[in-house]
């Protein structure tokens, strides 16, 4: 399975995607410069943490307008799994190929810690290896990381089940104290309606692997190399 990760001025995120998916996982991956038009021969897009263009006028909404941003649009629409990472969730809500909107953290500090997340969709092809309620712990690290949308499409979002990961504590519990960041709802991720497109906050790269203090982030790209190899009947 090839992988392509996209790398805007900013990003800071991609060498620790590269690096698990190439050294940690053993894939073929390489990086895709954002003035690049073409995803020719990839099969899984994922867009990294940083600060794409310094988050200048608020986060991913420059980003939003590179030129590689067309075909992921293309690579998305046309059932692709896509993943984006804390900047490249922000990314993927700017130009509308996930709903929502990434705010300020409501205590405004920027936060970085391990986080525990549960899991609510075992259907996208990033969580097919994971279980319903599922608890996982993951570094974050963002200043805008609170989810939001409106009260209309936050019911449409919960009615279709778009909701991949909820903030929790250890025993899986949505406390107040466990949505560090005040995301509505407690909402860490969430997919499009296809599932194709996923987006977190949490850095799934950034603990897969044992010796960083946790390999929960290993699932995420394991199971999107589980579905690849069951579409393919290997």
């Amino acid at each position: 399975m090839n992988f392509g990760v996209i790398v805007f001025p900013g990003s800071n995120g991609d060498h620790d995607c590269l690096h698990t998916i190439g050294e940690t996982l053993g894939q073929p991956v390489r990086a895709i410069w954002h003035r690049e038009t073409s995803l020719d021969g990839i099969d899984c897009v994922v867009l990294p943490g940083g600060f794409a263009y310094g988050d200048y006028l608020r986060a991913g909404a420059i980003a939003r307008f590179s030129p590689i941003m067309a075909a992921v649009e293309r690579f998305a629409g046309a059932g692709g799994p896509v993943l984006g990472i804390c900047n490249g969730f922000q990314v993927l809500t700017e130009a509308g190929l996930l709903p929502g909107a990434l705010l300020r953290n409501a205590n405004l500090e920027f936060r970085c810690q391990w986080q525990h997340i549960r899991a609510a969709r075992p259907d996208t092809p990033f969580t097919g290896g994971l279980v319903e309620g599922q608890v996982l712990r993951l570094p974050v690290a963002h200043g805008e990381g609170r989810y939001f949308a409106s009260p209309e499409e936050l019911a449409r979002i919960e009615a279709n089940g778009q909701v991949v990961f909820r903030y929790c504590d250890a025993a899986g519990a949505t406390t107040e104290a466990a949505n560090h960041n005040g995301s509505l709802n407690a909402i860490a991720g969430v997919c499009n309606e296809r599932r194709n497109v996923v987006g977190l906050m949490p850095h799934p790269e950034r603990g897969a692997e044992a010796l960083l203090g946790g390999a929960d982030g290993r699932l995420l790209f394991e199971s999107v190399l589980a579905r690849a190899r069951a579409v393919a009947g290997v």
